[in-house]
């Protein structure tokens, strides 16, 4: 139960965090802005669009909000990195695993930057919107959202009026999906993020700059592909000849809305990996229709389990929640400006609200009913080599024993219990 006590101290933190970014503004007002902004976001208003989160703020007209987001002068870039050192310092974890993923945003018209009829993954169509690709992180501690990009399609990268029209920077250039995620997974590395693996969907799988870069940096990754995929110059569907009728496990990849997500698996090992690591295809198979399949190439610590490359691979879904937990909850895809630069404004502070409520939930769910202690920036957890081996090898494995009203804080999925891990045993190719 909610008390007094607690949510003071829930106000206490929103400012703090409101504090946390002011330096980025170099005004009183856009540091106002910034913060009636949030409180806004957090607010349970019905929509989170200009006119109704200047109402919030007391304002007569949304040309306040218009020009915070358009035109004033701030760096959604810095407080993007303010973000991520807010969310380290609460939900950070060396055992985390970052998620790549991308989301879709409907519009109307062809005005918006980077809008046109494209597919979305969330949707499962194609439809007229921009597609924003995200960066998620899951930990033992927390979900969030701590990078973003907005995605420019080839049409738009050489179209010289509609970039202007749009305030898209001359700097950027057309840049795939992959690359958009590449570019994030960097910034997390520089910025010495907590985390052991990587998992997405085939978008990401298939990209080998990628996997190159996460092999050279000591992570692992869970990373699904097409059936098509290569591996060893075969194509990954044709591994499956190789699993003997007794390689599969039934292993749960996390617990869904109707319960455990039960799937059969097999792990055939490949080579190529380096000392201390192993590579292999993890495979999928449904229970109940046991011809759909799903496959992901995974590197990992050679004393990896069976069971945790399961669980890294389930983790997927958890940024599947972030985007229906921020559209739901803080107005992610509420916004109406046309803009680049409104665009990553608004997502970068629903990111930010977002990431706000993600910090007491946990607490809420740890029955602390408070934030974890603070810990000192993201700089300082600098990578530090090779990430460590996370359990037993794949094999047998021993049992372990008046301000706006803030919205209500929705309970968190049932993936964010912890299963308890199958063994498994080694089966060559």
């Amino acid at each position: 139960m909610t008390t007094v006590g607690t949510a003071e101290g829930w106000s206490r933190e929103l400012d703090a965090l409101a504090a946390r970014i002011a330096p980025r503004f170099t005004r009183a007002e856009p540091r106002r802005r910034a913060s009636a902004y949030l409180r806004g976001l957090l607010a349970p208003l019905q929509r989170k669009n200009g006119w109704q989160l200047a109402e919030a703020a007391g304002d007569a007209t949304p040309d306040g909000v218009q020009d915070f987001l358009s035109r004033t002068r701030w760096d959604a870039e810095a407080v993007r990195d303010d973000l991520r050192a807010y969310l380290v310092e609460h939900l950070g974890d060396p055992e985390a695993v970052l998620v790549l993923d991308e989301t879709g945003f409907l519009k109307k018209g062809d005005k918006s930057a980077g809008v046109q009829r494209q597919y979305s993954g969330t949707a499962g169509r194609i439809e007229n919107r921009q597609i924003g690709v995200f960066l998620g992180y899951a930990s033992r501690h927390g979900r969030a959202l701590i990078d973003r990009a907005l995605y420019l399609p080839e049409r738009w990268a050489g179209g010289a009026a509609r970039r202007s029209a749009a305030g898209i920077p001359d700097e950027v250039a057309f840049a795939t999906k992959p690359q958009l995620g590449l570019a994030m997974l960097d910034r997390a590395l520089q910025a010495g993020v907590p985390f052991a693996w990587v998992t997405g969907d085939s978008v990401y799988g298939a990209d080998h700059r990628i996997r190159r870069r996460l092999e050279a940096r000591g992570r692992g990754y869970v990373l699904a592909v097409t059936s098509g995929q290569r591996l060893g110059l075969v194509p990954v569907e044709d591994w499956l000849a190789k699993v003997p009728p007794d390689g599969w496990r039934r292993l749960s990849a996390g617990d869904g809305a109707k319960g455990p997500r039960l799937y059969d698996w097999a792990y055939l090992p490949h080579r190529g990996a380096a000392p201390g690591w192993r590579m292999g295809l993890l495979i999928r198979r449904s229970t109940a229709k046991p011809d759909e399949l799903a496959f992901y190439l995974t590197h990992a610590p050679e004393q990896t389990t069976l069971a945790r490359l399961v669980r890294v691979a389930g983790t997927r879904w958890a940024i599947e929640s972030c985007f229906e937990a921020a559209k739901g909850e803080v107005g992610l895809d509420h916004y109406e400006v046309r803009s680049w630069t409104g665009w990553h404004r608004h997502v970068t502070l629903a990111m930010l609200a977002h990431a706000y409520l993600a910090v007491p939930r946990q607490a809420a769910l740890g029955g602390s009913g408070r934030a974890r202690p603070r810990r000192r920036a993201a700089a300082p957890h600098r990578a530090r080599g090779a990430a460590p081996a996370l359990a037993a090898r794949l094999g047998p494995q021993p049992k372990s024993h008046r301000r706006p009203v803030l919205v209500r804080l929705a309970q968190a999925p049932p993936a964010a219990r912890t299963t308890m891990p199958l063994a498994q045993a080694d089966r060559p190719a």
